[in-house]
């Protein structure tokens, strides 16, 4: 009996490394500011997407493009690759301050919100969970305040 051809990739890995520390809202129309909320290990954007992207194009499919702010992350590449696909990565110093625009090969995008790193867990649960409540529409800055109520 011959072995059966189970595809390109099988017994590799799929998804991410590790879970990265992310909310979403829930598929609806679009409400707010953000579309959910990410929480960094680092500022080394580079290190940080393979698994947030892993996680994202679930949802949004093929990821063509992430838009950052520059001032807010050590110096990535211009273009990085994911898995088998090329991410152009887009840094603006008129992205609004702790957000990240993901853009899929059919120009869907998402927003979401970038919880600083260095909070602490605490804050950063309440600032993830109030980002990721279907109908918020708090600003960015409102909703990294949130995490300091406790």
């Amino acid at each position: 009996m011959t072995g059966r051809d189970r595809g390109v990739g099988f017994g590799r890995r799929h998804g991410p490394e590790s879970t990265p520390r992310l909310r979403l809202k829930r598929k609806a129309p679009t409400t707010g500011y953000v579309d959910g909320a990410w929480w960094p290990h680092s500022d080394d954007l580079t290190a940080e997407l393979p698994d947030l992207l892993a996680v994202l194009s679930v949802r949004l499919g093929d990821i063509s493009r992430l838009v950052y702010h520059r001032a807010e992350w050590k110096s990535p590449p211009r273009k990085v690759h994911v898995g088998n696909q090329l991410i152009r990565l887009d840094g603006y110093d008129r992205q609004p301050d702790n957000t990240v625009g993901v853009v899929d090969l059919r120009g869907g995008s998402i927003v979401l919100l970038v919880v600083p790193p260095n909070t602490s867990e605490q804050d950063a649960h309440a600032i993830m969970m109030a980002a990721s409540t279907p109908d918020d529409a708090s600003r960015i800055e409102s909703l990294l305040a949130s995490g300091h109520t406790h």
